[in-house]
């Protein structure tokens, strides 16, 4: 398959590489640490785009922890450049090949859905640290594939080439050896601004829904994604 992460296809269409979302993302990742009571010193990120995730990890957390970033993409690392300082560093490179050391918690936020053999890239990652900690967006959900047109627009638009529901998500991890130790949803849908008109109108009975029976509204509705700590 064309690489459009190492071409420049991908930051052609996505300058920003999404950082927009990166301060909520780095809060529900420090919710779901402070919650399990972790205090990892050493923090790599697999796929880090921008870097900006962690740039909001490292203003929030203590002062010893050191926190890395990795991206085949050197369009990606370029944009990191302006992020580097003490104690966050970036990196160049398939995380998977290289030798690094092992960290505390390894990050893979909105990944794994782009990589083509997403079941040897789980296995590899899980030898990488101790603790690990996914974000995964649940495209499939009954209006998505009522609709079609959902699922097509995240492939071509952001470069999804799978898609999963919480249950396969979980499944998927379990699969690949991974124990999980605690996930919750994240609702983008209502959390961030609305892209669309449609996003905007979809909102309420999202989150009514949501507020009702969250399993439900993430099959039927969409608009959710999975964030899930495990070893």
């Amino acid at each position: 398959m064309k690489n459009i992460y190492t071409d420049g296809q991908y930051y052609e269409t996505h300058p920003e590489w999404h950082t927009g979302d990166s301060a909520w993302k780095a809060n529900k990742i420090l919710n779901i640490l402070q919650k399990n009571k972790l205090n990892p010193k050493s923090i790599c990120e697999v796929g880090c785009g921008a870097g900006e995730i962690l740039n909001q990890l490292h203003r929030q957390m203590p002062s010893e922890v050191t926190f890395d970033g990795y991206d085949i993409s050197p369009q990606a690392i370029e944009l990191c450049e302006s992020r580097r300082k003490e104690r966050l560093s970036y990196h160049n490179g398939n995380f998977l090949e290289m030798d690094t050391p092992s960290y505390d918690l390894v990050m893979a936020i909105d990944v794994f859905e782009h990589v083509e053999d997403y079941f040897g890239f789980l296995r590899t990652l899980r030898t990488k640290g101790d603790f690990k900690l996914f974000h995964i967006p649940l495209d499939l959900s009954v209006q998505a594939l009522l609709r079609n047109q959902p699922i097509l627009l995240v492939r071509q638009t952001v470069g999804h080439i799978h898609y999963f529901t919480k249950d396969t998500a979980l499944a998927t991890l379990q699969d690949t050896g991974y124990t999980i130790q605690d996930y919750f949803y994240t609702a983008g849908s209502f959390d961030l601004p609305a892209h669309s008109f449609k996003t905007k109108l979809a909102r309420f009975p999202r989150k009514l829904l949501f507020q009702i029976h969250p399993d439900f509204a993430a099959r039927v509705l969409g608009g959710f994604s999975l964030m899930v700590l495990a070893r």
